[in-house]
């Protein structure tokens, strides 16, 4: 027989599973005991044995079935820091217990390469493509329930290598998490931090030597992603430093499911979903739903509206029409007192004055200082071409007044002058009140005093319409 044994024939090295630079993985055999004793070795076994009774750790769940051995070759090594890993995978391991996470059976050492010896998991590892089976959610869950349990020692225990390679799916369609030679017993910041996982999957923090529980969570959700994709994750689309999610995802979706990646693939830690626990229940939550009472009011026919008593309404009318004869009187007799200006040669004197005014306002404000700035902005920047407006704002206020100063010399009423809109409000709801509006006529500063338009100036002097309108609703009531 041409296979391998080690540990005095303990175990038979059958085929490898995987390699790297640094060691390889076999399926072995547990043949279940010493082929040939040791004594030198008897005692450390036995005391082994007992410290793993006292523990509560899994007896070898089949004797002389099969199992992984992963083999790491000392010699290869290109560190010390890498020879730490491997004896902290193991001694990791050991203390485990959890359905979704290797069994951990035996540690040794042999001829220059440290051996572990774990439970052979059925299945195949993840391959970014091939989603035939994949189940993304039962994946997240299976995989979050085992970093719940990492995360939940004393200390926490970081994997920092989730990824497709290192996940295996059972053929009962379960999940399993393999792989700690990257494990970090401690979350505590110390010197010479090694950065360890495999880029696209790494959290950003790790590449600074700051792993964290929540770099898991990365790792886990960028392993989803690529399986729902098929590509990796440094080649899905971006948003700034952070994968695009939404983008990334086929059309159909759940929306519960693309929330929890995105949360989860944050590249700010502190940002980040805190727990895997919280992302599990963002996973399970449910897309809010419309109320039926909701849905049965909007069905809800509306009913008529009820007609209102017509004595009250007229009352008010009565009312309101007094009101606007009162109003009408004084704006009369304040268009009256506004027709008594100076004498002619003051006002033929003050219009030259005003009409000059406005000359030179609308050339050197409105066209010359305006036009200077704006080609200075041009050297000097965007604060120039706001000067530029407020000198324009400045010039259409300097014509308003002019145009209101012609208005007083030519005798007009001062408040009806140069107003765009005068509401005169009256008591009862906004759509009951009166609006008069002034327009002034467009054209150059000089002609606006000269073409005032009064909207509606005969029914201001009589309102005879107001009072018609009050009287057809009157007859309305009454029949």
């Amino acid at each position: 027989m041409n296979d391998k044994t080690i540990k005095n024939g303990r175990y038979t090295l059958l085929r490898t599973l995987g390699s790297g630079s640094q060691g390889e993985t076999w399926e072995a055999r547990d043949e279940g005991a010493l082929a040939r004793p040791d004594p030198k070795r008897l005692a450390s076994d036995f005391e082994a044995y007992v410290k793993r009774a006292k523990r509560d750790a899994p007896d070898n769940p089949s004797p002389r079935g099969l199992v992984a051995v992963k083999r790491f070759r000392v010699g290869t090594a290109k560190s010390w820091k890498d020879v730490e890993l491997a004896e902290r995978e193991a001694t990791t391991l050991a203390t485990l217990s959890h359905p979704n996470l290797p069994v951990y059976l035996d540690h040794f050492e042999e001829d220059g390469a440290l051996y572990l010896v774990m439970e052979k998991i059925e299945g195949e590892s993840l391959v970014p493509g091939e989603t035939k089976g994949v189940d993304v959610v039962r994946m997240l869950e299976d995989l979050g329930d085992a970093l719940q349990y990492l995360h939940s020692r004393t200390p926490p225990i970081v994997h920092r290598d989730v990824k497709p390679a290192n996940v295996i799916r059972r053929p009962d369609g379960s999940y399993a998490l393999v792989d700690f030679g990257a494990v970090r017993h401690r979350l505590e910041a110390s010197g010479g931090s090694t950065v360890v996982g495999t880029f696209g999957y790494m959290a950003p923090e790790q590449f600074q030597g700051r792993a964290s529980t929540q770099s898991d969570l990365y790792g886990l959700a960028a392993t989803a992603l690529a399986m729902m994709t098929g590509r990796q994750p440094e080649d899905l689309p971006h948003t700034g430093l952070g994968i695009d999610v939404e983008a990334s995802l086929p059309r159909g979706t759940p929306r519960a499911l693309v929330k929890t990646l995105a949360a989860m693939l944050t590249p700010d830690p502190d940002a980040r979903v805190g727990s895997i626990e919280e992302a599990l229940t963002m996973l399970r939550a449910e897309e809010p739903r419309e109320a039926p009472s909701e849905r049965a009011k909007a069905r809800r026919p509306r009913e008529p509206e009820r007609p209102r008593d017509p004595e009250p309404e007229r009352g008010r009318r009565r009312e309101r029409r007094r009101e606007r004869r009162a109003r009408r009187d004084d704006a009369r007799r304040a268009r009256r007192a506004g027709r008594r200006g100076p004498p002619m040669f003051a006002r033929v004197f003050a219009m030259m004055g005003l009409f000059v005014a406005a000359l030179v306002v609308g050339v050197v404000v409105g066209l010359i200082v305006p036009t200077v700035l704006y080609l200075l902005s041009i050297v000097f920047g965007a604060r120039l071409r706001v000067a530029a407006e407020n000198v324009r704002a400045a010039q259409k206020r300097a014509d308003a007044a002019i145009v209101r100063a012609i208005g007083r010399v030519r005798g007009t009423s001062p408040e009806l002058e140069g107003v765009v809109e005068v509401r005169v409000a009256g008591e009862g709801s906004p759509d009951e009140e009166q609006a008069d509006r002034v327009r002034v006529a467009d054209g150059p500063p000089a002609e606006r005093g000269a073409r005032v338009h009064v909207d509606r100036a005969r029914d201001i002097a009589d309102g005879e319409d107001d009072d018609l309108d009050d009287d057809e609703k009157d007859r309305e009531a009454r029949v």
